[in-house]
């Protein structure tokens, strides 16, 4: 399943060809990859004729921010106003808009997307084949499209209207916890969610609403790190350690973006490129073989239905 470091590549990659670019139209090949709104013909006439303003990731979640010359809704609000919040709900998407370059701009929505276990978002010329498992198609000018491919059929997108925020449609999205590049992914924050917590910290690492974004593959990398294993229960950890894996946290997934992401089955970026990371990752899939500092054989096992891949010399 893609993670952070992932999305975070698929991110960048669509803020590079998909900006300012008018979506002309579109084809659902799978109604139910659709989540909102139930119409399949009111998605595509929803996010026909607008622009994606900006790309914003919340753990996992992809959403484009919508704009439009036009008149979309009855009252449609310019983007730099205030009243596209609610009274007393800090919306973290708008807060880092870019203002509109020239003229006036209004809200159209936003285009949220989750790749789920196999999903792939690609940027293609629209005479390309179409793969197997194409899902949804989304034309964008000068005969490109965005192509959303998902063989798992697991993956969902949604489009939000331009009155309510994401989190009021995508429901997902209020169970998260605070992004680990955020203010409030504090090591105070992290160190109180877990003092009471007798979970694994494997599996505690793995709770979206502890911290959004992180995954299997980064969890077992920043668990090697910081020399806990995987088993230690959280409310065993000593200040110190936390700190360690906080840091651990942050360096990972930098790390693993720097490289653009891990492909260990089906993730590709929007060019249809692999990412980079599984060549240098210290456990993630490496059971069997030597650790890369003490050389010890590396050991892998289950914890809540999920493998867990260590070094029984480096992690205590």
């Amino acid at each position: 399943m893609p993670e952070l470091p992932e999305v975070e590549t698929v991110k960048r990659g669509l803020d590079r060809v998909t900006l300012n670019c008018p979506i002309e139209g579109g084809d659902v090949l799978l109604p139910r990859t659709v989540a909102h709104p139930v119409s399949v013909a009111d998605f595509l006439s929803s996010v026909s004729g607008v622009k994606i303003l900006q790309w914003h990731r919340r753990g996992k979640y992809l959403l484009a921010e919508l704009v439009t010359e036009g008149n979309p809704t009855p009252n449609p609000s310019p983007l730099h106003e205030e009243g596209r919040r609610r009274e007393g709900q800090r919306n973290f998407l708008t807060e880092n808009s870019r203002p509109p370059e020239s003229g006036q701009l209004f809200a159209a929505g936003w285009l949220g997307v989750h790749l789920r276990m196999t999903g792939q978002l690609l940027w293609l010329h629209r005479d390309e084949p179409l793969q197997k498992h194409t899902r949804v198609r989304l034309f964008f000018a000068e005969s490109r499209e965005l192509r959303f491919v998902d063989q798992r059929t697991f993956g969902q997108m949604w489009w939000v209207p331009p009155t309510s925020l994401p989190e009021d449609v995508i429901s997902g999205l209020k169970k998260l916890g605070p992004d680990p590049f955020s203010a409030e992914f504090s090591i105070d924050y992290f160190a109180k969610q877990l003092q009471n917590s007798r979970r694994p910290i494997k599996t505690a690492l793995l709770d979206q609403e502890l911290v959004a974004g992180l995954g299997n593959i980064y969890a077992d990398e920043v668990l090697f790190l910081s020399k806990v294993h995987p088993t230690t229960l959280c409310s065993e950890l000593k200040r110190d350690r936390i700190e360690r894996l906080h840091d651990a946290i942050v360096r990972v997934l930098q790390t693993a973006i720097e490289a653009g992401g891990t492909t260990f089955s089906n993730f590709l970026n929007v060019q249809g490129i692999n990412g980079n990371y599984g060549g240098v990752a210290w456990v993630y899939k490496r059971a069997g073989e030597p650790c890369r500092l003490c050389g010890t054989s590396l050991g892998r096992i289950k914890l809540a239905g999920r493998s867990s891949h260590f070094c029984p010399q480096c992690q205590k």
